[in-house]
């Protein structure tokens, strides 16, 4: 039997290797649903490749012009509500790879499905990890590390006592701006931002790697994936991004997992897990890997990072108003909007004066993301266009 796959965020940087991943084993895996966003050509494209009976378009106007028909599936799904819709059809395991909050809703009705969830996105732990997390043990359901860093880390802690567990260190590359002087930044474009040193990854993720905010995200979620407290997590700065986390145990020992800079790896050891599979892309060679070096990261030249431990410290709805503001500041960012280095101003700003909800539950935690956008969007318009 194959195994059944629904992926969201299709057209997206993991959503197509994960589909490379696939195509390299025709005789393992079953595409049965694919949701993109806004990229209904591409859609198209895998449609016609994969084969799936269903599919969604999360963007309400292009999927309104779309049909079943143009896609050849039996079922579309439309608008915000169609990859949560989608994830409820027949399949195994959904890999969930949509960019931001949007892909809360569809990992919970995933999870309440009973399915197998392979988490890329990391803003629904960031926003809403109790809520995730909790119904994942009452569904008796694994949620699956994709991101590098986590799934480097399951593999390190797979069959260690959580006990034994002294530290978690997440590596960071450190962004294109690794030792830049903060005073220098102030013109940098979006192109500049999304040129990752090592990684190829969206938009979105090579700011906020930029920022370094993206590993201030990781750190929340390593807490709920790992049920860890925010003191047991560390970052390391490498800018080499061959060693991709390290765990550290009470006995001081450290184990490290180290691995080429291809998502393709940490994907298929999430579709294939508990088994590993035999990958046909390039392995690290070790006799010609460049000198490991690891530093601490500076806080006052990347504040993102020291916000989202903020966040993480506070808990309740503060991560979700962190990661509402973080978005619409990087959209402006990369729509012209927004200084770089005011990215950080904006979540900061949010951070401080946008209320947190006293009781957690997904309405709350809507609200609260409502509410950090919404806070974000009056700050940039107040701030006007200084770029």
């Amino acid at each position: 039997m194959r195994t059944r796959i629904i992926l969201l965020g299709s057209t997206g940087s993991i959503g197509n290797s994960a589909l490379e991943v696939v195509r390299r084993y025709p005789d393992r895996f079953e595409i049965v649903g694919l949701a993109a966003c806004s990229n209904v050509e591409a859609l198209k494209r895998q449609c016609a490749e994969f084969r799936p009976r269903c599919a969604a378009i999360v963007d309400e106007t292009l999927a309104r012009e779309a049909t079943a028909r143009a896609l050849d599936v039996e079922k579309l799904y439309r608008g915000p509500e169609g990859a949560q819709a989608l994830v409820e059809e027949e399949a195994d395991i959904v890999l969930a790879a949509m960019v931001g909050a949007a892909g809360l809703s569809p990992v919970l009705a995933a999870i309440r499905s009973g399915k197998r969830v392979a988490l890329a996105n990391k803003e629904p732990l960031v926003s809403a990890g109790a809520l995730i997390m909790s119904e994942a043990r009452r569904m008796g359901v694994p949620v699956l590390p994709v991101d590098s860093e986590h799934s480097a880390i399951f593999q390190c802690i797979e069959g260690q006592r959580s006990e034994d567990i002294h530290q978690i260190h997440l590596t960071a590359s450190g962004g294109p701006f690794y030792k830049r002087d903060r005073a220098s930044m102030n013109g940098i474009s979006p192109d500049e931002a999304a040129s990752h040193p090592t990684w190829d990854m969206g938009r979105k993720i090579s700011v906020d790697s930029a920022t370094l905010m993206n590993k201030g995200l990781e750190i929340i979620e390593a807490m709920w994936l790992f049920d860890a407290a925010l003191e047991k997590i560390g970052v390391v700065i490498h800018p080499q991004s061959i060693v991709h986390s390290l765990v550290e145990f009470t006995d001081g020992g450290i184990l490290a997992h180290l691995g080429p800079t291809d998502m393709k790896f940490p994907i298929q050891y999430a579709l294939t897990w508990p088994e590993r599979v035999r990958a046909p892309m390039a392995r690290l060679d070790l006799t010609s890997m460049p000198a490991l070096t690891f530093a601490k990261p500076d806080f006052s030249e990347f504040p993102c990072l020291r916000l989202a431990m903020e966040a993480a410290r506070r808990g309740g709805g503060a991560p979700a108003i962190l990661n509402a503001a973080n978005e619409t500041a990087v959209e402006a960012f990369c729509e012209g909007r927004l200084p770089f280095l005011q990215i950080s101003e904006v979540v900061e700003a949010a951070l401080d004066q946008v209320e947190s909800p006293n009781e957690i539950t997904f309405d709350t935690i809507m609200e609260a993301d409502a509410a950090g956008r919404r806070f974000a969007r009056a700050f940039i318009d107040q701030a006007g266009v200084r770029v």
